[in-house]
């Protein structure tokens, strides 16, 4: 399995504090079946300052820790980006980190706030689609305008942007009513990928397993392949 989502690096977001840490999750990782993951810290302005420079030479520790500690897990870095207007300007300075590539489009994995969806989030997704960057919406079953509207979801995808799902949504880990948003983006065939969203071991492990039984339980072993395995492919292959 690929996993497109995760926060394993080390010390530079909410996710994995140390090198010791971010070990630890590649470990775990591996160890779930995940063989390849892009690492996506976030870029969050006034809360996490990240920018490429910052996430590479830390994925260059992080690639060298893994390395030293023998675990072959294949390690890429992108960013997961909080929506603001400062996406058109990094943009224009080729100072986004993508995900990878679909149909030929560099792929942009868009934060939107748990709260809402902002003001402006459908001219920004125009903007960016006019430039041939192509969003994929972060968890937006964790949305709450979303859940207590799931026609947002369908207006949303109306603007052609991609879908990630979490495998703690699919799994229930975000409580019953995140999993009910979860399983009808996947009924109407929303969702593109599936990853972990990880941040640590124990109540964000980077673990696609779980949520890959149940899809295939659910819809069958070729449509969780997909989710979790061919349509990250696609998307990263670039990078590997």
């Amino acid at each position: 399995m690929i996993d497109l989502h995760c926060h394993l690096l080390p010390g530079i977001d909410d996710g994995a504090r140390n090198i010791s840490e971010s070990v630890a999750l590649a470990r775990m990782a591996y160890d779930s079946g995940i063989t390849h993951v892009v690492c996506t810290p976030h870029i969050h302005e006034g809360y996490f300052d990240n920018n490429i420079e910052i996430i590479e030479s830390t994925h260059e520790i992080f690639k060298s820790a893994l390395e030293r500690e023998g675990i072959p897990l294949k390690s890429h870095f992108a960013a997961e980006v909080r929506i603001n207007p400062n996406i058109v300007a990094m943009a224009q300075q080729n100072r986004l980190p993508f995900l990878g590539y679909f149909d030929n489009q560099p792929v942009l994995l868009l934060e939107l706030p748990h709260s809402h969806i902002p003001p402006g989030t459908e001219q920004l997704i125009a903007w960016l689609k006019k430039q041939g960057i192509l969003p994929m919406i972060a968890h937006p079953e964790r949305n709450r305008d979303i859940l207590s509207s799931y026609n947002k979801a369908s207006w949303l995808r109306g603007k052609g942007v991609l879908f990630q799902l979490t495998a703690g949504a699919i799994t229930g880990t975000f409580g019953e009513r995140v999993q009910e948003c979860a399983f009808k983006l996947l009924n109407d065939r929303f969702a593109d990928i599936i990853a972990t969203d990880a941040h640590n071991q124990k109540k964000r492990p980077p673990e696609l397993a779980g949520a890959y039984q149940l899809v295939k339980d659910e819809y069958g072993e070729a449509s969780a392949k997909d989710l979790c395995t061919n349509n990250p492919l696609e998307i990263a292959r670039c990078w590997f």
